[in-house]
């Protein structure tokens, strides 16, 4: 069993958008998680969200295209 990093609400500012920040961050993630020897990482964002998409995408992400996610919350 190896460790598997959830990145959750990952996000760069309006003002600091388009500046390499976003990329940086995933970088640094990726970075980490082989210094921990993790198995990976992983995100979720919203369908409709086209940029970081790209984003996630441009630095080696991969979608999945296999499963679906279900969630229940109880609040």
């Amino acid at each position: 069993m190896k460790r598997l990093w959830i990145l959750n609400d990952l996000f760069v500012s309006p003002a600091a958008r388009k500046h390499g920040v976003g990329e940086a961050l995933l970088r640094r993630a990726e970075e980490f998680a082989g210094e921990t020897n993790a198995k990976g990482l992983e995100l979720e964002t919203w369908v409709n969200n086209l940029p970081a998409q790209r984003l996630y995408e441009k630095c080696g992400w991969k979608r999945n295209e296999e499963f679906y996610q279900y969630t229940l919350y109880l609040w």
